[in-house]
């Protein structure tokens, strides 16, 4: 596990992105902020688009974060929600490229069981587990902040998952980082 590092967490959307950071060390996590970008107030899409980029590169540039973990989106009955998701999530991606921060994408359900043990976890629930987790005690007014912040903790729960991401070229470079695996 990483012995320290700057995880922030976007829950991606179109009226409202929410957004968290988390500063570990060692097993130790606290929280740095979370907060909202509310996007409702423009009526055009590709504005909303850019505001989300400009806020997330922002949020890069003042914190430095090491690794972006983001929500996915989830699969719905309305296709064009889905398209206008995917593009918030990929402007929310794309600043992060910019600044070269590696990106974690895990589904809401779980991120949910990640926080509660429960992947079908109401928002409500996950914002009351982080409290306990994180030791903050003013809830958020709105609970897209808790979402992002929640996918910031579910990636420190999956451990160092940039030694153990799966991007190997050869066996050779895999059994170098896993000689336990090798049988003699």
């Amino acid at each position: 596990m990483a012995k320290e590092r700057i995880i922030l967490g976007i829950d991606p959307g179109t009226n409202i992105m929410g957004y968290g950071l988390i500063h570990q060390s060692g097993n130790d996590i606290r929280m740095i902020t979370m907060g909202i970008l509310k996007l409702s107030q423009y009526k055009n899409h590709a504005l909303k688009l850019k505001k989300i980029f400009e806020r997330t590169l922002a949020m890069v540039e003042e914190y430095h974060p090491d690794e972006l973990a983001i929500e996915a989106p989830f699969y719905g009955k309305n296709v064009q929600s889905m398209l206008k998701l995917g593009r918030a999530q990929g402007v929310a991606m794309a600043a992060a490229l910019y600044k070269d921060l590696p990106i974690f994408e895990y589904s809401p359900k779980k991120i949910k069981q990640a926080i509660t043990g429960n992947g079908n976890a109401s928002k409500e629930q996950v914002a009351g587990m982080l409290r306990t987790i994180l030791n903050f005690t003013e809830m958020p007014a709105k609970l897209d902040a808790t979402d992002g912040l929640a996918a910031a903790v579910c990636h420190f729960f999956q451990g160092d998952t940039t030694a153990a991401s799966g991007n190997y070229n050869s066996w050779s470079g895999f059994l170098k980082d896993h000689p336990e695996r090798l049988k003699k």
